[in-house]
């Protein structure tokens, strides 16, 4: 089953969109998508989730006090790795996401998506 992913292989397909997917248990969880179905329930708050790993990262996230991601720089904590991430490269100056119109580059890919529209009249 695992080795479906390296081959490409996606056998299992959405019969509502394109997509398609090399374990059906990822397209089950794709279909919430249209269903609109929130099985996941935080015992927390009100909110509801398609999938138990999104309910369980939101969970850390919101309701805990826990910051284990540590910065190397500056020591600044953060709940999340993808935080610390994006954290970071405020100090290597990282701009991973290039304009393929020009030479501008950015730290987020929200900024490049803002850049394609404004200066170059692409995306939505």
């Amino acid at each position: 089953m695992h080795s479906r992913i390296h081959r490409g292989e996606k056998p299992y397909k959405c019969h509502l969109c394109d997509k398609a997917f090399s374990q059906s248990v990822h397209l089950d969880v794709h279909k919430t998508f249209h269903t609109g179905d929130k099985p996941y329930k935080c015992s927390l708050c009100d909110k509801s989730f398609s999938q138990s790993s999104i309910m369980q990262r939101h969970k850390r996230s919101v309701h805990s006090n826990r910051r284990p991601y540590d910065c190397r720089y500056c020591g600044q904590l953060f709940k999340r790795n993808d935080l610390l991430k994006l954290h970071v490269r405020i100090h290597t100056g990282a701009k991973p996401y290039s304009c393929r119109h020009c030479s501008d580059s950015f730290t987020q890919l929200g900024q490049l998506k803002s850049h394609l529209l404004k200066s170059h009249n692409e995306g939505t």
